[in-house]
């Protein structure tokens, strides 16, 4: 059995929106011969890319899976989504695989995003192969791609295959280091000599190829050195090593909507890609370790779920160690119950075939129907848990408020969004207490539409989106000292609570501070957490524009009681009344948050965004240029850049991508301070 995990292969094609990779997996189904006509984007008919959200936008919003056999070996396929707004999850999808196809097209090499991507994958310590696809395309250029390899990814590739011809011409390719040449025809292969205008081109090729993968090996290079030759065998085995060493990339070529050069690709993968008996010791998050090996005792980790119209929820899960099958019953090590597995299921896009085997480590599976599993959960064996140390997800870029379009289905709106959260760990959904306002947190503004358009499709519901709400706070300068007296005699027991304040604004960042200074009894012990719980939920709800206060001390130093009508309630209202008044006298403020930007454009764009930035009241920080690509750093308000992503799309025609995180708060300018004072009175008007 070991053996059949051994030739097993479970890989992702990784690459950025608009690179192929659906089409190119459409590809190498097609020649596995999981469908017998390849479908196309541009039809809504690739087996992968089957949500309406997908094909309305021709492009992938979450991951495809497949699995097939090549020449009697299982194979396990990932395709992932390539744009920025749906990338969020990637470390969590590299978790599933043991290695990458990383997929450019040959028109534009690596873009800035490709760099992103490409550390994904090495952080993951993922071996990968890189495929110029697209060789076919106008405006192709497969030697400028081939160098933006080295250049933009500092990777060091290896040439397999040789395009024979670019463009409209391209119909085959040279195997390098063969030095052999195959023809694409009527979607056959036929074998034929080497070009012989391309002869030097392949003969300068093959020596910088096998000098690569000699270089990967020192007892090997000198060898290569002294004899200046080595043998078919050698290569092989050392290109195999460097590749799972993640020192060599080897490069392959493809067209995939012409259906050129998948069979070389499937090749390659079983030659040089890992089993996942090769993989690293998984690491748990108690510091403990679990081999990828069919001896351990099973372990699954599910880093993906899918809602199914029929089937419901189903968890996407890997096996990282032991075997598993339809009868297994593991305990889930986030919740500690026992889950029933049930019938496991092989998924080829949406179509569901139930797995008879009993698998093993590397598997990709569905599971139906788990009671209490969410994504990120490691189901194990109850006498040998194993609990998988999760990946990390980047901060969330954006937030939007979420209304009913009728009124009353508030509940029904929040119920819609939040049955997206576990099929994507990127959404957040939260309710403010105070406003009652539902708030939907994402990547990007095209990501928030885009759950916002499923949760209305499935759900039934009209869902409104409002402009994204910046998180303003307010302080005030300089120190007062105030009374909160508050008296109410109306028949029976009346209301008594008397306190002084000394109030004073801290420097950013100290938060709250309540100092009780009270001597001699002026204010009985038990009333006086009252006191500083007015304070704080006055505070919470702001003095200039409904912001939350910060960064203040208040001293309670004297006040009075009543022996009978004094209660914790009174001298709560005593202290909201202290604040409020002591607003009255202090200059309060309203600060803005500021977002560390970070934008990565291609070098020809970077006047045209700084300038930009300089208009959204940014202050630039520093750039770095390497590759062709250049790095700007800035400070900028996060008012100014809430709807930013569409347009760095617009200024740099797609190419641009950016993060930002929160760097600190400062005071907000008069005319800032203006517009939310007012647009806060018409909101509570």
């Amino acid at each position: 059995m070991s053996k059949a995990f051994e030739n097993q292969r479970t890989y992702a094609l990784v690459g950025t929106g608009g690179c192929g990779k659906t089409s190119l997996a459409e590809m190498l189904l097609f020649q596995a011969g999981v469908v017998n006509r390849l479908g196309k984007i541009e039809d809504g008919t690739t087996v992968l890319d089957y949500e309406p959200e997908e094909i309305k936008r021709r492009g992938s919003t979450q991951p495809g899976f497949s699995t097939f056999e090549w020449k009697g070996n299982r194979h396990f396929l990932m395709d992932t989504p390539g744009a920025g707004n749906f990338v969020g999850d990637l470390n969590y999808l590299l978790t599933g695989t043991d290695a990458a196809l990383f997929v450019i097209d040959a028109v534009d090499g690596v873009r800035p995003l490709t760099r992103r991507l490409w550390k994904n994958v090495t952080d993951a310590g993922l071996p990968a192969m890189v495929i110029i696809n697209k060789i076919d395309r106008d405006r192709a250029d497969f030697e400028a791609a081939f160098k933006s390899i080295a250049s933009g990814l500092h990777a060091k590739p290896v040439l397999l295959y040789m395009p024979i011809g670019v463009q409209s011409e391209f119909k085959g390719v040279v195997d390098v280091l063969n030095d052999k040449a195959y023809l694409f025809q009527d979607g056959k292969i036929t074998e034929a000599p080497v070009p012989a205008d391309m002869a030097d081109d392949v003969t300068v090729m093959r020596e910088t190829t096998i000098e690569n993968i000699a270089e990967s090996d020192d007892a090997l290079m000198e060898k290569y050195l002294e004899e200046g030759s080595l043998s078919p065998e050698e290569i092989s085995t050392a290109l195999k090593s460097g590749v799972l060493k993640r020192e060599l990339v080897p490069v392959l070529v493809a067209a995939s909507l012409d259906n050129k050069g998948g069979a070389f690709i499937l090749d390659a993968v079983q030659e040089l890609f890992p089993s996942p008996l090769d993989h690293a010791a998984w690491q748990g998050d108690d510091g403990s370790e679990r081999a990828s090996s069919p001896d351990e005792a099973p372990a699954l980790f599910v880093f993906k779920t899918l809602v199914d119209p029929f089937t419901g929820q189903l968890s996407v899960a890997r096996v990282l160690s032991g075997t598993v099958n339809s009868d297994s019953a593991l305990k889930n090590m986030n919740t500690n119950e026992i889950e029933r597995l049930g019938t496991l299921l092989y998924l080829n896009g949406k179509a569901q075939t139930p797995c008879k085997d009993t698998i093993g480590p590397g598997a990709i599976v569905a599971i139906a129907k788990l009671k209490n599993t969410h994504t990120a959960d490691t189901l194990a064996d109850e006498k040998a848990p194993f609990k998988l140390l999760a990946p990390t997800l980047p901060p969330h870029l954006i937030s939007f408020a979420l209304a009913a379009k009728e009124k009353g289905d508030e509940d029904k709106v929040f119920a819609a969004v939040n049955r997206l959260l576990d099929e994507d760990v990127c959404l957040k959904l939260s309710r403010n207490e105070d406003t009652g306002e539902i708030l939907l947190y994402g990547m990007g503004q095209l990501h928030v539409e885009q759950a916002v358009e499923k949760a209305k499709r499935r759900s039934k519901v009209d869902i409104l989106l409002k402009t994204p709400k910046v998180p303003y706070l307010e302080t005030f300068k300089g120190k007062v000292q105030v009374q909160g007296r508050h008296k109410k005699q109306s028949g029976g027991r009346g209301q008594f609570g008397d306190c002084w304040v000394e109030l004073e604004g801290l420097k950013r960042g100290s938060g709250y501070v309540f100092e009780d200074a009270i001597v001699g009894g002026a204010i009985p012990r038990q009333y006086i957490p009252a006191v500083d719980k007015g304070i704080q939920e006055a505070a919470a709800r702001g003095f200039l524009a409904g912001y939350p206060m910060v960064d203040f001390k208040a001293k309670l130093y004297d006040g009075s009681y009543h022996t009978v009508d004094s209660s914790e309630m009174a001298f709560k209202i005593a202290g909201s009344l202290a604040l409020k008044n002591g607003m009255e006298k202090v200059k309060p403020v309203l600060l803005e948050p500021i977002m560390l930007l970070t934008v990565s454009i291609p070098d020809e764009y970077m006047g045209d965004v700084i300038g930009d930035l300089s208009s959204r009241r940014g202050k630039v920080l520093g750039s770095d240029s390497q590759a062709g690509v250049t790095e700007v750093k800035a400070h900028v308000p996060m008012s100014e850049i809430l709807r930013y992503a569409p347009d760095l799309r617009s200024m740099t025609g797609g190419q641009g991508v950016f993060t930002m995180e929160l760097a600190h708060y400062e005071e907000a300018p008069q005319p800032v301070v203006d517009k939310v004072v007012a647009e806060s009175k018409n909101t509570a008007e």
